[in-house]
């Protein structure tokens, strides 16, 4: 039965774009249970006091500003670029790219300050800046909302400042890497003063939710059946291995539906329960 939610967080995440699909499967991995149409607004969670809305990535930073929604998802390049006034709140660890400065193949250009006195295109003007004003070099910046790789090729530019993650693109541009100017990943986003919001309880849940997925990406459950006599030596072996995992802690299995695991989690952790690992059933035959 789908649960009436009344205080219900808004999220805004890319509507079409590189973070869109990743962005999509993070939050399903993270337990919500919603879906997607083609012609996406709005979608309503169904397990969770939850709304997406699909907007424009640049405009999310403005949409939280504004109070119209409470999170957002974006690519942390737009956080260096638009510098606007938000709190970072997670990096999510995926949609890795970087800012970088490349040249043509063939340029003579070999390090950044043979740029000195050049033109440069690029659709992050700000960053290109900051970056050149700290090698002092007097750079012609040159606006482009798209297709930058391509300006070399035009005779628009000598270079580009460009987002690369791959490098696919620019290898098909014929165009090659002479410096990095910052990585970025996608990262959740808020207000600053979120934690004022009468929703904040509702979002700190969020937010464990999301660790949760950030944590179990890092690590493997390992099972082993072992003889008493050579417990010892495991400690050795396993460094981050509890002496109590092996002789004093009780392992407890069970089934238990996904909605009513994260609604017990916090009353598990508040019984002192340290360790929680949740792992996906493959199939139930009974």
């Amino acid at each position: 039965m789908t649960k009436i939610y009344g205080n219900m967080i808004k999220l805004a995440i890319q509507k079409d774009g590189r973070l869109t699909a990743e962005t999509l499967d993070f939050l399903w991995k993270a337990g919500l249970d919603f879906e997607v149409s083609k012609q996406r607004l709005l979608s309503t969670c169904r397990n969770f006091p939850l709304e997406i809305y699909f907007i424009r990535d640049d405009d999310i930073p403005n949409y939280i500003g504004s109070k119209i929604v409470d999170l957002g998802i974006i690519g942390q390049n737009i956080l260096f670029e638009k510098r606007p006034k938000v709190k970072k709140l997670l990096n999510l660890r995926y949609c890795f790219c970087s800012l970088v400065v490349a040249v043509p193949k063939d340029s003579n250009i070999k390090t950044v300050s043979d740029l000195n006195s050049l033109r440069v295109a690029t659709s992050y003007p700000e960053s290109a800046k900051i970056f050149f004003d700290k090698y002092n070099l007097k750079v012609s910046i040159v606006t482009i909302n798209g297709s930058v790789e391509i300006a070399p090729n035009l005779g628009f530019a000598d270079a580009i400042v460009d987002l690369s993650s791959s490098g696919s693109t620019l290898a098909m541009q014929e165009l090659r890497v002479v410096s990095n100017i910052f990585d970025s990943e996608a990262v959740l986003i808020a207000d600053p003063l979120y934690l004022k919001s009468p929703k904040s309880g509702l979002v700190e849940q969020l937010i464990s939710r999301f660790k949760s997925v950030l944590s179990a990406k890092q690590y493997k459950l390992v099972i082993i059946n072992s003889a008493q006599n050579i417990l010892p030596k495991l400690y050795k072996f396993f460094p981050y291995l509890k002496r109590n995992q092996l002789s004093k802690s009780v392992n407890i299995q069970t089934v238990i539906k996904e909605d009513l695991l994260w609604e017990s989690i916090p009353r598990l952790k508040k019984l002192g329960v340290k360790d929680i690992y949740i792992l996906p059933i493959e199939k139930i035959i009974s």
